[in-house]
């Protein structure tokens, strides 16, 4: 089963699609918490997509708190709350809840749904800020990242006997 076609032109890309699809499958409880999410070989087959690109889709979905990974055994499903919302430290996307109204079928509004939209837009925080925001924040993760990898080099030289 691939996803149904968009009315207008979606120019997002692939991974972001069958992870829209899979968010909602979660959402609307026909992957239950616990369960196994499909295989990558299996998610390439329902989206008609590449290894990367399903691989991209379930890394969105890890990134939001919806599925974890056990090496070597897949990803399953994180418990949520009930009434099939996701827990409280989950934050769906800004594109997600800005596009949740013209999705049909979507799950029951709680927290996490249009109003959270609504009072982002009220703030005046815009997708771009977000997204620029983030980019700084990883900038500076990705800094402080290399500095430990250069202690972590630093000490094992140090470690290392002297012929």
């Amino acid at each position: 089963m691939s996803p149904a076609p968009e009315s207008k032109q979606d120019r997002r890309p692939p991974y972001q699609h069958a992870a829209d699809e899979l968010r909602r499958d979660i959402l609307q409880g026909r992957i239950k918490p616990g369960e196994q999410m499909p295989s990558i070989r299996e998610l390439q087959e329902r989206f008609g997509v590449a290894n990367m690109t399903a691989r991209s889709a379930l890394n969105v979905l890890r990134d939001e708190g919806l599925i974890y990974t056990i090496h070597g055994r897949g990803s399953f499903v994180a418990d949520h709350s009930a009434g099939g919302e996701p827990s409280a430290n989950y934050t769906a996307p800004a594109w997600y809840l800005a596009n949740q109204d013209e999705k049909p079928g979507r799950a029951g509004q709680g927290e996490g749904g249009p109003d959270a939209a609504e009072a982002a837009e009220d703030a005046g925080t815009t997708l771009a800020e977000v997204l620029t925001a983030l980019r700084d924040e990883i900038r500076v993760l990705s800094a402080d990242h290399q500095e430990l990898r250069r202690e972590v080099e630093e000490l094992k030289t140090a470690q290392q006997p002297k012929p």
